[in-house]
């Protein structure tokens, strides 16, 4: 299942208490204080893993702890520090204060880490205290409790490539074209309820990673179907890919869809706007395709070079855009979306 978002308590691990002992060897009479200090408790680090695509792991979970330090020993012996707890999150993962929604941290590197919360230092054990003029101490502290907070995890995917498209435009059976990913296809209307993730790989073995993100509705920036809960997904996308159905088969007019999508997106993040974009008009092997194609050519305001028809089902088309694909990401591998 994809879990794009969740909320956590996290509970550094508290401090071991420093203890008072007393060194009772024989052949040491005066003996002395011997009270070790406390380890300090774990940390809780947060790592971005690109290994990862989702917050599946925490869905369960809602305390996470690290381990606490162990107490001091006799002997001056220190006590055992506790272990940090790692979590390992998708890369993209946003950091926000669960309850102002301020936004902490922002992981969008591989083994990028961040300290979310730190260990308590441990507690003194009498020998700590001891010194020339009071050498028999008979006093201890305990460890420091660790931080805690309570955060949310809000995953933004980071791909090369994002499909935007409405219900049924053809997006999931377009991805399995130009990819090898596996997803849900069928002759029948459904519509992809969490986005699919895929890649091109290319010549020298780098990738371009493509996301299908699930359709869009007028109104979406008001949270109208699955709305906001998706759009986010292609705010750090590099490239756009609007995928139009030129079949009108549900009384759809394709023209009107790139519209209604360019302004569901100007009204969510008018910045998506000014992304690279292409234009896949799907579904050119049906007959009811021929007028709206040329329809679409004739009020289609951007340069033509941008439009690419295609049928996703038959394979017609799709080699031309994958090299278009290929080649637009050399032209904006500088944007910053982190």
């Amino acid at each position: 299942m994809f879990i794009d978002r969740v909320k956590l308590t996290l509970l550094a691990g508290k401090g071991g208490n420093g203890v008072v002992a007393w060194r009772r060897e024989k052949y040491i009479p005066k003996g002395g204080p011997s009270g070790g200090n406390g380890g300090k408790g774990g940390s809780i680090i947060l790592q971005a893993d690109t290994q990862l695509s989702s917050l599946e792991w925490f869905r369960h979970r809602k305390i996470l702890k690290a381990e606490n330090g162990g107490a001091g020993g006799a002997n001056n012996r220190q006590g055992r520090n506790g272990q940090d707890l790692i979590l390992k999150v998708p890369c993209g993962t946003l950091i926000k204060d669960a309850k102002t929604g301020e936004v902490l941290f922002d992981l969008t590197m591989d083994q990028q880490r961040w300290v979310m919360c730190k260990g308590g230092k441990g507690g003194r054990g009498n020998d700590s205290f001891k010194t020339p003029t009071n050498r028999a101490p008979n006093t201890c502290t305990e460890g420091l409790e660790g931080e805690s907070c309570e955060v949310e995890f809000e995953l933004k995917l980071i791909a090369d490539v994002g499909l935007v498209g409405f219900p049924n435009a053809g997006k999931s059976t377009l991805i399995s074209a130009l990819t090898d990913v596996r997803v849900k296809i069928a002759p029948y209307p459904f519509t992809t309820l969490q986005p699919n993730l895929g890649y091109i790989q290319l010549e020298d073995y780098s990738r371009i990673f493509i996301a299908d993100i699930p359709g869009i509705i007028e109104n979406a920036h008001l949270n109208r179907g699955l709305g906001i809960e998706f759009l986010r997904h292609i705010e750090r996308t590099r490239l756009l890919i609007y995928v139009l159905d030129a079949s009108g088969i549900d009384g759809r007019d394709p023209i009107n869809d790139f519209r209604i999508l360019q302004q569901e997106l100007q009204k969510y993040n008018p910045e998506l706007l000014t992304r690279p974009f292409l234009v896949a008009l799907n579904k050119i092997d049906t007959t009811e395709a021929l007028e709206h194609l040329a329809q679409f050519r004739k009020e289609y305001p951007f340069d033509p070079s941008s439009l690419y028809e295609i049928s996703a089902l038959s394979g017609q088309g799709i080699e031309a855009l994958s090299l278009a694909i290929q080649g637009i990401p050399k032209q904006i591998q500088n944007l910053d979306f982190s």
